[in-house]
């Protein structure tokens, strides 16, 4: 193969690592690999669906929308358009359908953690085959190449890892606990986080041509200062899971503490019964025994034994403290 593929596939590097980041956080009450891996082939197969539906809504977009990718357009509602309806709704949309669809009624979904895990997984393999197609078929140079790389690397990869955790961690809540903004209020809120990140990406060469050329400030030609708006959203977003994860460990914790308490404030019920006490043998009737040791009037025939004291009643034993009635 070509120089040009191998390196197009060291772009899938940066996604793996964020899975296994992902893997380690959730290692207390780890998924089925088996699990994982499907997740992420299905993220990664959900590409090719995007491409298709993106090739459509450009043809329903505006004129100059294909400018947009290559840094050309001048129309910021172009932009708008490629960020929102082209990237972020389509791609958010089958991140979120790819958990539905693949593990959501499986029974090792059963933790709000899993929302983000599986959610996180599925944006990852998304973004693995997002980079290996960006890094082939964009760079003109080994610096372009480098450029991408670190750009996608250090935004793209976490940003989808991001969007994708949000929207399966609000699913999760709103199953498990039915509050907060479940499926839906999840999709909306990683689309805003993304389109905006995009928007930005799209806007800034029109910006830096209309005027604002300390955007295009860097080092090494890696444009520091236009970088510096989506580096911030991805920043947020991450923190913002981050702490989501805290709060699901935290929540499935209690609720699996919840579950043993329960279960042992009811205790198993015996397998067998518990036995009945031996008979008491009575002095009223030589070789007689009666159970509960009843005080038995002696026989009307014959001379009258001499007065003794009656044995002492011994109660059964009745599991669980129940009384002999209710046991009937």
């Amino acid at each position: 193969m070509p120089l040009s593929v191998y390196l197009a596939l060291i772009g899938a590097l940066p996604a793996i690592l964020a899975m296994a980041w992902f893997d380690h956080q959730d290692a207390k009450r780890p998924e089925p690999r088996h699990t994982l891996r499907m997740v992420a082939l299905a993220g990664a197969l959900s590409a090719l669906p995007v491409i298709a539906i993106g090739e459509l809504l450009k043809m329903l977009g505006p004129a100059d929308l294909v400018l947009v990718a290559q840094g050309q357009s001048t129309s910021y509602g172009a932009a708008l358009y490629m960020a929102f309806v082209v990237a972020a709704i389509p791609e958010e949309a089958v991140k979120l359908a790819t958990v539905m669809l693949v593990v959501w009624r499986r029974p090792e979904f059963d933790e709000r953690m899993d929302g983000i895990t599986y959610g996180a997984r599925a944006g990852l393999g998304f973004a693995a085959v997002e980079n290996v197609a960006y890094l082939l078929l964009l760079p003109g140079s080994l610096s372009d190449y480098v450029t991408l790389f670190i750009g996608r690397a250090i935004l793209a990869v976490p940003g989808h890892a991001t969007w994708g955790a949000i929207g399966g961690y609000f699913a999760a809540v709103r199953r498990f606990d039915g509050k907060g903004p479940g499926l839906l209020g999840g999709f909306l809120i990683a689309v805003l986080l993304h389109g905006s990140y995009d928007a930005w990406l799209f806007s800034a060469p029109i910006a830096i041509r209309d005027g604002l050329t300390f955007l295009a400030l860097g080092v090494a030609g890696f444009p520091i200062v236009a970088y510096s708006v989506p580096a911030f959203i991805v920043i947020v977003g991450a923190v913002f899971v981050y702490q989501c994860m805290l709060k699901a460990i935290a929540d499935d914790d209690r609720a699996e503490a919840h579950h043993r308490h329960a279960h042992a404030a009811d205790g198993p019920w015996p397998a067998q019964p518990q036995a009945w006490p031996a008979p008491v043998a009575t002095p009223a009737r030589s070789g007689a025994t009666v159970p509960y040791a009843p005080a038995i009037p002696p026989p009307t025939a014959g001379p009258e034994p001499p007065p003794t004291e009656p044995a002492p009643t011994r109660a059964r034993t009745v599991p669980y403290g129940r009384s002999p009635d209710s046991m009937r």
